[in-house]
Formats: structure tokens, C-alpha cells, sequence
């Protein structure tokens, strides 16, 4: 009996030193296996040795409460497929302790659906069942849950609580099958409190993926960082608000334990096109999102490889912002914000003096994967040398300049094409939109108080958007689009 006692007292011992450890939560977004050459990437480009969870995004959902793959070339072994499911999972072959998830959601899914579905006591079991079978027919070890947003984006208030109420009933099926379940949640307190009954779903989840990123970006009409981690002095009222500390603290005051909270860093920027070159600071004007990159292309949004390969070219002017903790960079009428090896040190230094339970982040295929600029994987190597006590990474020169107070003015335009805005008019009522030129490109159009604020989206190679499922989908399946 005491032999039996002392082997139960080890497992707990040992499950709890596996709760205490930090979590390095990488996302994989699948459709980067379509990018050009130089910024495609494979499932074998990843390293599962520098992450604790691998998380493959997305599926979807329908009306019925089903799990629907999105894209089955890719994801399955049928018909000759790529079967990345199968490979993903395979990567723990190398890496016995990493765990595999697959996402369900995401932005272009939008939240009518999911509101549906939850709403729905029968249709909510049915998708809860699916789930664990889909889990296990696939072989991952858990489900990540992001649904943007409950009440939010065509959802309802009832989507409170009928969230928590789908959080428990998976989590209840997950515990007799030994499942992970998380989700990947809105940060700033603006949104995350019309969301989210904070207390009640972390009883649920093992562990939440806070979006601390994307506070400011193309679609409002001044220069911004993508995530700073604090607030400027001379920021009032909401903007005070759309910062890392200050959604941290958010989650933290309202209810989630910080062993739970999983702080989001993103690998990519955000970019403008300045209204003016020589205004070319923070809460600059401009007249639309930064042009493209060569491997993600779209406008507005630039991987760090992107961004590394372009500073590496030289002509950019860097500033790290003294009270944002982050970097921006601006050459020509080219404004982006971002973080790099310095900024991310020091989120990875504020987890661990809150104790927070570690860094998720968006997404591991824009990381420095080829190691273009300098040490192959900088960003995801800077998270595991700060989180597991691997080895620092030096800052490389380029992404490390000095503040410039009176920079010289460059002698060139960028050679990027000027980045597109939205069409005038687009916006007839408050919803999604396609771009009547060109079917890859979409708009969300939020009405405030009879403003239109237009946000510009690209769906992903190879895929257009469906105005009747409010989806990316196949050319070949959509009307007015072959």
C-alpha cells in the first residue's frame, strides 16, 4: 500500500511540475505552403524541440455543429493529398513532449456560425461529440478554441454564456479521453469585455491564448504599434487601454489565473503608407496600409522575415519607442511597427516577473525560418532563452539602429507598388463585402454611429471570397469568380 501511495505521490508530482513549466504555444498557419519561394513553408521547416504546444490552424464549423476541414489537398492523405494533419502530428516523433492542437476559427470564419451552434443545446452536443471524434480520428492531443468573437462580428449577448456552457460540455468529453483544451481570446478590455465571462472559462480551459496584438493597425488613420507593451503618457480614454500591460492586467484583475494566461506575440508588423514623408511618427497621418511583402502579400501586414530582409537593405530609419518598449521603422512614405529579439526579450522578462504561464505566438512561419538576417528562428529562439534557458540571441545590426533625431532624407522612393485602399462607397451596410476587382480581397465594414471604419482583407492563396458563406473558399466553387 505504501509503495502504491508513493508511486501516486510521484505522477502528482510529476504533472505538476509539468502545470509549473512555461509554455511556448507556437501557431501554424497552414496556408504558408502556398507562399512564393523564399517565404513558403513547409511542415517539416518547424522545429517542434522549441515549442511545448504546436497548434495547425484552422478548421471550420457549419450550421449542423460538424468539424469542417478547409482545405482537404492540404490537410488529408485522400487523393493524393499533402496530409498535413498527419505530418503535423508526426513532428512529435522528434519532439515526444511536444503536444498538438488544431484550431478552429480564426477571422475570416467570422461568428455567426459559432453563435448559432451554441445557441443550440442539441446542435452543441453534436459539436462537442465531433470534436473528440475529430480529435482522435486525426490523432491530436487537444482542440483550440477561436471563435473572434463571441458577441461580437454578427454574434449575440446570449453568446456569453452559451460559450461558457460549450466550454464545459468539451471539457467535461475531453477529461475522459485526455484532451487539451484552450482558446484564443481578444486582449484589450474593450473587446475581451463584451466576450468573455472571464472567471467561469477558465474553470474550463487548461490554458488561454491572450491576443495581445493587432491594437493598431491600417485601418485607422494614423501610425500605430502593433503591440506595445506600455502606454504613452499623453494617451487618454480608450487608447490607454490597447497595450499588453494593460490587457494583462485586464485578464488578470477579472478573473484568470496567471499560470493560465498565455501572453500572444506576434512575428509579423503592421504597416502604413504615410500621408506624408516627413511626418513620419507616432499618430502620423497616412493614406492607407503599407504595401505588400513578398511572401505574405497583404497590404497593411509584413511577416518579420519580411521586415528583417527589407531593414537589411539599409535606407530604413529605426526608432525604439521608450515608453512602447518597441520598435518602429520608416523609410520613404513606408511606416511599420513591430518587435524583434530586444522588444520580446523583455515581454519574456515582464511573463516571468508576473508569473504568467508563458508566450503564444501568431504565427511560426513568419519567423526569420531561413535564417535570412541572421540566426535561424531569432524570435522563437529569444522566447525558449528567456522561458526554458535556452541559448540568447544576439540582436542582429540592422534591427538594432539607433534612434535617429534628425534623420537624412532618403534619396528614393520604395520600389514596392503603393499600397490600395478601400474603394469609396464600398460600404453600403454593416457586414462583409467583396472587392468588386478582385475577388481574393474582401472588407468588413462596422458601423459606428453612421461611420463607415473599413478593414481590408486577402484571402489566402489560391482562394477567393464567398459572399454566401462569408468565407475564403475555391475559385471554382464561387459565382463570378472563375
Amino acid at each position: 500500500m505504501n509503495c502504491w501511495i508513493f508511486i501516486f505521490a510521484a505522477l502528482a508530482a510529476l504533472a505538476s511540475a509539468d502545470d509549473s513549466e512555461k509554455k511556448i504555444v507556437c501557431y501554424f498557419g497552414s496556408w504558408s505552403v502556398y507562399r512564393p519561394p523564399g517565404g513558403k513553408f513547409d511542415i517539416s521547416d518547424i522545429p517542434p524541440q522549441l515549442c511545448t504546444h504546436l497548434i495547425y490552424s484552422f478548421v471550420g464549423i457549419n450550421t449542423q455543429g460538424n468539424v469542417i476541414v478547409l482545405d482537404a489537398w492540404n490537410d488529408l492523405p485522400d487523393n493524393w493529398g499533402k496530409d498535413g494533419f498527419g505530418r503535423f502530428n508526426k513532428l512529435r516523433e522528434q519532439s515526444p513532449k511536444t503536444k498538438t492542437l488544431i484550431a478552429i476559427g480564426g477571422w475570416n470564419e467570422g461568428s455567426v456560425k459559432y453563435s448559432d451552434v451554441v445557441a443550440n443545446p442539441t446542435i452543441r452536443a453534436r459539436f462537442v461529440k465531433n470534436v473528440v471524434e475529430f480529435c482522435q480520428k486525426h490523432n491530436f492531443d487537444g482542440f483550440d478554441v477561436d471563435w473572434e468573437y463571441p458577441n461580437q462580428r454578427g454574434g449575440k449577448p446570449a453568446d456569453v454564456q452559451n460559450y461558457i456552457s460549450l466550454l464545459k460540455e468539451l471539457r467535461t468529453e475531453f477529461d475522459k479521453h485526455g484532451l487539451i483544451l484552450s482558446a484564443a481570446v481578444a486582449a484589450a478590455e474593450p473587446s475581451a469585455s463584451l466576450s468573455y465571462d472571464i472567471p467561469a472559462m477558465s474553470k474550463y480551459l487548461h490554458f488561454i491564448n491572450v491576443m495581445t496584438y493587432d491594437f493598431h493597425g491600417a485601418w485607422e488613420k494614423t501610425t500605430g504599434l502593433n503591440a506595445p507593451l506600455y502606454p504613452r503618457k499623453d494617451e487618454s480614454g480608450n487608447d490607454l487601454k490597447l497595450n499588453v500591460d494593460a490587457s494583462v492586467r485586464y485578464w488578470l484583475k477579472s478573473g484568470c489565473p496567471p499560470e493560465k494566461l498565455i501572453l500572444g506575440v506576434p512575428f509579423y508588423g503592421r504597416a502604413f503608407t504615410l500621408a506624408n514623408n516627413n511626418q513620419n511618427g507616432l499618430v502620423a497621418p497616412t493614406r492607407g496600409p503599407g504595401a505588400a511583402g513578398p511572401y505574405t502579400r497583404e497590404a497593411g501586414m509584413l511577416g518579420y522575415n519580411e521586415i528583417c530582409e527589407s531593414l537589411k537593405q539599409g535606407g530604413w530609419t529605426i526608432v525604439r519607442h521608450a515608453e512602447h518598449r518597441v520598435p518602429y521603422a520608416f523609410k520613404g512614405d513606408q511606416w511599420i511597427g513591430y518587435d524583434d529579439i530586444t522588444s520580446l526579450n523583455e515581454k519574456m522578462d515582464y511573463i516571468n516577473s508576473l508569473n504568467l504561464g508563458g508566450a503564444m505566438m501568431w504565427s511560426i512561419e513568419t519567423d526569420d525560418f531561413n535564417g535570412n538576417c541572421g540566426e535561424k528562428y531569432p524570435l522563437l529562439k529569444t522566447l525558449n532563452a528567456k522561458l526554458r534557458g535556452g541559448v540568447p540571441i544576439e540582436p542582429s545590426k540592422p534591427t538594432e539602429a539607433p534612434k535617429e533625431t534628425n534623420p537624412p532624407k532618403p534619396t528614393a522612393q520604395p520600389t514596392q507598388p503603393p499600397a490600395t485602399t478601400p474603394p469609396n462607397g464600398i460600404c453600403k451596410k454593416a457586414g462583409f463585402v467583396r472587392d468588386e476587382k478582385d475577388c481574393n480581397v474582401f472588407y468588413q465594414c462596422v458601423d459606428l454611429n453612421g461611420i463607415y471604419k473599413v478593414e481590408r482583407f486577402t484571402c489566402p492563396s489560391g482562394l477567393v471570397f464567398d459572399t454566401n458563406t462569408n468565407n475564403c473558399n475555391y475559385k471554382n466553387l464561387v459565382a463570378g469568380c472563375n
